[in-house]
């Protein structure tokens, strides 16, 4: 009966040795993955035991999904990150920018009140007593970067 028993469990191939190796092969690929995966989950903390997770597969369809899954969330927060560096940089410039404004603002002001101060003082008879003129009469010279300007001229009134 023993006999009988040991010839029928595991079928007609249960005398074959090729078979048995395989058998054997597989449970030992099995236990060191089971090992691999105890030591990686103690080491690891929860961010990375998910990718420590996503080794063991039962087909290389489920293994493409799943790593295809990481590789979106990887390829999603990388692109989150940047957004938030090229918001923090935008962020950056435009106050550097309202800083400048401001700045070129108060030093515009500072000016006007100077021309103001100091039209009064300008001789009747020099072009520069009529400031909407010397204004009309200026270029902005491209090249060297400035204004050109009249130069002051006193006019004299001879009488006849």
């Amino acid at each position: 009966l023993q006999m009988l028993e040991r010839q029928v469990v595991g079928g007609e191939q249960a005398k074959n040795k090729d078979l048995k190796e395989k058998r054997k092969r597989r449970k030992k690929y099995a236990d060191e993955r089971r090992m691999q995966l105890v030591t990686a989950l103690q080491q690891s903390n929860e961010d990375s035991s998910d990718w420590v997770l996503l080794n063991v597969y039962d087909s290389i369809q489920e293994e493409v999904r799943a790593k295809s899954k990481l590789l979106e969330k990887m390829q999603k927060k990388a692109a989150e990150t940047e957004i938030k560096d090229l918001q923090s940089e935008f962020e950056l410039e435009k106050i550097d920018y309202l800083s400048t404004i401001r700045r070129l603002e108060r030093d515009l002001m500072l000016f006007q009140q100077l021309l103001d101060q100091v039209q009064s003082l300008v001789r009747r008879d020099c072009n520069y007593s009529n400031l909407e003129k010397i204004k009309r009469e200026s270029v902005w010279d491209e090249e060297i970067g400035c204004w050109k300007i009249p130069e002051p001229v006193i006019q004299k009134t001879r009488l006849p």
